[in-house]
């Protein structure tokens, strides 16, 4: 298999790191052990990593403070890649923050935790049921590209008609999208995604922990076998399926351990056979992770 692509015009590895599970529960606070965590960052990039998923949102400010202390200074090949879009309330709750201005504070905010003058790539996340402002939003994104303040604009959680707008606005790097071997649902943005040559990044690469996670791809009995058939995890496979369906499909699999990042990075050794791709395809659907976290 091929462990290399581009994000937007720049070489990548295809597996990279998400680093959400790094604060505390919820996303929120700081982890039960800082020192493990950054261990974990120090072990991605003696791996081969070198795009890390982050938001200043974590904890907030949690995680980029821990990639900070962990990897500061920071590898010339290492791109860190942002979402802005949203913020949290005392209570951790997730809010949006969409409007130009939070966007553009948000940025800064990334900046100052990872203590650094340009972000790599940013993605506007947008918000389901907001105020369609999206030229709005993606002017802003630019007006902060030209000012040198981020190189790659990229957007997430988008339909087809959106990431069609996105593409006549800005010239779009990435998409991030809840995407698996057991929500199929986005297939049409993957397409849309291949005609333009757009890196696809899924997020909820295992379904998410509000329809069963791992335990759930295990009780599967098509991943079962085919896990069964190579002798891996039935984590990996569905990671190894992703790599196999589209060239700049980039993953950013997250852990608190380093052992379970060595299982993941493992998973560009593997490559499905047709018969194992035909077998796969009769994993039973799941709800939308998305409408799942909403209940």
């Amino acid at each position: 298999m091929n462990t290399n692509s581009f994000l937007g015009d720049k070489p990548i590895n295809r597996i990279g790191f998400g680093a959400m599970q790094l604060a505390g529960p919820g996303v929120f606070g700081p982890p039960a052990d800082p020192a493990e965590a950054k261990r974990v960052l120090q072990r991605a990039v003696e791996l081969g990593v070198d795009h890390i998923d982050t938001s200043q949102y974590y904890g907030p400010d949690v995680v980029n403070e821990l990639i900070h202390e962990a990897l500061y200074p920071y590898p010339e090949s290492l791109k860190l890649v942002t979402k802005l879009g949203g913020k949290r309330d005392e209570n951790g709750g997730w809010l949006p923050a969409q409007s130009p201005a939070e966007l553009r504070a948000g940025l800064e905010d990334n900046l100052r935790t990872l203590k650094v003058e340009r972000m790599d790539a940013a993605n506007l996340r947008l918000m389901p049921g907001g105020e369609d402002q999206l030229a709005e939003q993606l002017g802003e994104m630019e007006d902060m590209r030209k000012e040198g303040k981020l190189d790659l604009i990229g957007v997430s959680t988008v339909n087809t008609d959106e990431l069609t707008r996105a593409i006549e606005l800005v010239d779009v790097a990435c998409v991030q999208n809840p995407y698996s071997v057991v929500n199929r649902t986005d297939e049409p943005v993957l397409e849309l995604c291949r005609e333009h040559n757009i890196a696809y990044v899924p997020y909820f690469p295992l379904g998410s922990a509000f329809t069963g996670g791992p335990k759930q791809l295990a009780a599967d009995p098509a991943i079962a076998e085919v896990a069964e058939r190579h002798g891996v995890t039935v984590v990996q496979i569905a990671l190894a399926w992703l790599l196999q369906r589209y060239d700049r499909i980039l993953l950013i699999p997250g852990t608190t351990s380093v052992s379970h990042l060595e299982e993941n990075m493992a998973v560009a050794d593997i490559t499905l056979s047709e018969d194992d791709l035909t077998r796969l395809d009769d994993a039973q659907p799941i709800v939308d992770p998305l409408t799942a976290a909403e209940h």
